[in-house]
């Protein structure tokens, strides 16, 4: 068996249930188990994460005909803290550009360090791009002004959550690839 190069895999985490799903690098399922929480484990998914992993990771490992050595943690639960803030950069009439953009996100993250000191950083959404005062949704191309201001919107989570699920996938000598809010991947899908 080798890594799971060709295979995205997903491992959804809710107060109500449980899923990992398989899918091919075509998109195709390949495999998805769904546990649904009973009343004593809601908002305790973690308590059956585990038993939930040791039914499937053997499973889809022969289905994939291979290890599974990462994975994607999809939440949809109320352990999110969003962290807003604003940054403003003298631009002196130069193009704004993504360079630009890098260095006022790195400068607020690095502000924000003792807020985020136990939180890791999920998401991080602009939500507003002011040039010269006038807002924009997204960042205009080839555009010049005095300054820019972004508002940032950091959507964080406790790290002790990250080391439960770190630890529980360790057992079965999984990484975390990423974890996802889910509120946050619904402002992306179409309806």
């Amino acid at each position: 068996m080798s890594e799971n190069i060709n295979h995205d895999i997903y491992l959804f985490i809710s107060s109500k249930k449980l899923i990992i799903s398989v899918s091919s690098e075509i998109d195709q399922k390949i495999y998805l188990e769904e546990l649904n929480l009973d009343e004593d484990f809601k908002n305790k998914p973690f308590e059956k994460l585990d038993f939930f992993l040791n039914k499937n990771v053997f499973k889809i490992e022969k289905e994939i005909k291979n290890f599974i050595k990462r994975i994607s943690v999809i939440l949809d639960l109320d352990i999110f803290c969003p962290i807003e803030v604003s940054i403003k950069k003298d631009t002196n009439y130069e193009e704004i550009d993504t360079k630009t953009l890098s260095y006022l996100v790195y400068e607020a993250k690095d502000n924000c360090k003792k807020t985020l000191d136990k939180k890791k950083i999920v998401h991080m959404l602009i939500t507003d791009y002011k040039i010269d005062n006038k807002s924009y949704s997204h960042l205009p191309n080839n555009i010049k002004g005095k300054n820019l201001s972004l508002d940032i919107k950091f959507i964080t989570i406790d790290k002790g959550y990250v080391k439960i699920i770190e630890k529980i996938l360790r057992k079965y000598q999984i990484s975390l690839h990423k974890i996802l809010n889910l509120n946050y991947l619904r402002q992306f899908m179409s309806e």
